[in-house]
């Protein structure tokens, strides 16, 4: 199998992000304690914190300069995705994952523009928004008017929520009927059939892990179970329900793929069963963990460069 690689914006090119084994069977559980994911009364002050200091530092002079340094270095990886399982004309249906914005946190409307047109130009067929859109205010976004009209692909656009936006959203409804009004169709706990030359795919989102509520069975209702499913899971450990329930393919984000690393060590752990970054592959079901664009608390990225994945299906 060929080695993960990616291509640096602007200058995309072909390679394949091959999947790989994930942790064995008797280290991932039989069911997924959802309750195990909600942060502490300690958990939430150091939240606040954070936040704080991020809006803090994002007025300092020469923050977002050094954030568009970092995002100068944006990898849109073109990741070849086989499929086990449906119709010929899913082959080459391109999927554009975008997740972890974080709109607001040293990057404004104009920076957002100039992204979604780079992303447009890989002329994906679906555009997937995976959560934390925002990042500590409501307002924020406002950021994302303008940059969503930069996105046409002909399948839709579809996102699900990630925790800053259950977390700074004065109620999620709020955020979701933005998008919607924008021609965003949100995903939470539903999903829908989508075609592509005569070929079916069940595209599905559930609520996110941390701060929403999943329900992945309500999800997959609907479901034909002789056609491939995508599951949009903002954060990964979503994957073990995923495989549990033998969905082809999970596309999430949240981790950042670390923010900050040191040789391979990440000192901030998003993930209980190590799903950083990167492609994973589990009885026969795969994810694939995108580094997502934005950053949080400090506008630096180390051994984790801001990615989008352009994820191509491939038959067989």
């Amino acid at each position: 199998m060929n080695p993960p690689f990616s291509a640096a914006l602007g200058e995309p090119e072909r390679a394949c992000a091959a999947p790989a084994l994930v942790a064995p069977p008797d280290v991932l559980p039989a069911l997924l304690d959802v309750s195990s994911y909600r942060p502490s009364r300690l958990g939430r002050a150091l939240e606040y914190l954070t936040v704080r200091l991020n809006r803090g530092l994002d007025s300092l002079p020469g923050s977002r300069w050094l954030h568009r340094r970092i995002l100068a270095n944006l990898e849109l990886t073109d990741v070849q995705m086989p499929l086990g399982r449906g119709a010929a004309g899913l082959d080459g249906l391109k999927v554009a994952f975008i997740s972890d914005v974080h709109a607001g946190s040293y990057l404004g409307r104009l920076d957002i523009c100039r992204l979604f047109e780079q992303i447009a130009t890989q002329e994906p067929d679906v555009v997937c928004l995976g959560g934390d859109l925002i990042n500590s205010r409501e307002c924020e976004l406002e950021q994302l008017c303008e940059p969503l009209s930069r996105l046409r692909p002909p399948l839709g656009v579809f996102a699900v929520p990630g925790n800053h936006d259950h977390d700074y959203s004065s109620h999620i409804d709020i955020w979701r009927g933005f998008l919607e009004d924008r021609g965003v169709r949100v995903l939470v706990n539903c999903g829908l059939r989508i075609e592509r030359d005569g070929a079916g795919l069940w595209l599905c989102g559930v609520d996110d892990l941390s701060a929403g509520h999943p329900d992945l069975d309500t999800a997959l209702e609907g479901r034909n179970l002789a056609e491939p499913a995508l599951l949009l899971a903002h954060h990964p450990d979503c994957f073990r329900e995923s495989v549990r329930r033998g969905i082809d393919l999970t596309l999430s984000g949240h981790t950042h793929g670390g923010q900050v690393t040191f040789f391979g060590w990440v000192p901030v752990l998003h993930s209980e069963y190590g799903f950083h970054a990167g492609a994973f592959e589990h009885e026969g079901c795969k994810l694939y963990v995108g580094r997502g664009l934005g950053v949080t608390v400090l506008p630096i990225r180390l051994g984790a460069r801001s990615e989008v994945p352009i994820v191509t299906l491939r038959r067989g």
